[in-house]
């Protein structure tokens, strides 16, 4: 053996060293490779798992690539304890920048952490009509940084998700019913009782709505030049901004064939002469 030794130049001691490197090396490589083939398979369990029709994609794809970028980041530091590399100062590294990243970036790791929350809590889902940080239109796509919303004039809208979790959200069509309004006023010579009988007959022709619910003619206020009314009936989400033209229209029509006016505001100026000067009130 030691003439084998003599022979390649290399003493017992170097011949050692280099096997014990050689062997940590080989460590270091089955760990990466282990590690990677766990956190593949968690990734994959997790997607799995979250493969349902109530579960969103993004939220899936999140999940899963985090735990498997986690697992993997474990991997690699085991590996390097192996090769005997202090890992202690690589995660101090790691700890400072993320540190000096976050302050920098402070504003989008708000919108992520929004993101990840709207993500969990579903507060509304693609294709809702919300009305979101003072914005309204149709949910197109909430990703973690920010959500996309289209008007109905197909505007495209993008909010940041921090806005969106520090406001006020309303998800209109959140229900299977939602309620169809018309405001209007009738003069002040019009019996109350018979404008009644009028607007809930107009209410009764708007075809599509939810005879169930029933309909309503609600006196509202007395207002400076009319008397205020608010008809209601009920209507499917999908149908509500036909059955919203529909209800106006035959409102409209129904107070024309009663003879019933819709009065304008109005100001009334009188003139009085005081000694010769005219004055207006």
């Amino acid at each position: 053996m030691n003439d084998l030794f003599s022979q390649t130049g290399l003493d017992a001691q170097t011949i050692q060293l280099i096997g014990t490197y050689l062997l940590s090396a080989v460590a270091f490589i089955a760990i990466l490779i282990i590690g990677r083939y766990v956190a593949t398979w968690v990734r994959n369990l997790i997607r799995r798992g979250l493969k349902r029709p109530e579960m969103d994609t993004t939220l899936m794809k999140f999940a899963s690539n985090f735990a498997y970028y986690a697992i993997f980041l474990l991997a690699i530091f085991a590996g390097l304890e192996t090769v005997g590399v202090e890992t202690a100062s690589f995660v101090a590294v790691l700890a400072a920048t993320g540190f000096a990243i976050g302050l920098a970036l402070q504003g989008t790791l708000a919108n992520f952490a929004a993101g990840v929350m709207l993500l969990i809590f579903r507060p509304f889902k693609v294709d809702d009509y919300v009305e979101i940080a003072g914005e309204t239109g149709f949910v197109r796509d909430i990703s973690l940084f920010f959500t996309r919303i289209t008007t109905r004039e197909n505007r495209l809208i993008i909010v940041p998700n921090g806005d969106i979790f520090g406001s006020t959200i309303e998800n209109i069509f959140a229900n299977d019913l939602v309620r169809v309004d018309c405001e209007v006023g009738t003069d002040y010579p019009a019996d109350i009782d018979a404008t009644r009988e009028v607007l809930l007959d107009a209410a009764r022709n708007v075809e599509g709505r939810v005879e169930e619910k029933g309909e309503q003619a609600a006196l509202t206020a007395l207002g400076g030049s009319s008397i205020n009314w608010e008809v209601r009936v009920w209507a499917h989400p999908d149908d509500y901004f036909r059955l919203k033209q529909e209800l106006v229209r035959q409102v409209k029509y129904k107070l024309d064939e009663a003879e019933i006016g819709i009065p304008y505001p109005q100001m009334d100026v009188h003139l009085d002469k005081l000694n010769g000067e005219v004055d207006e009130v």
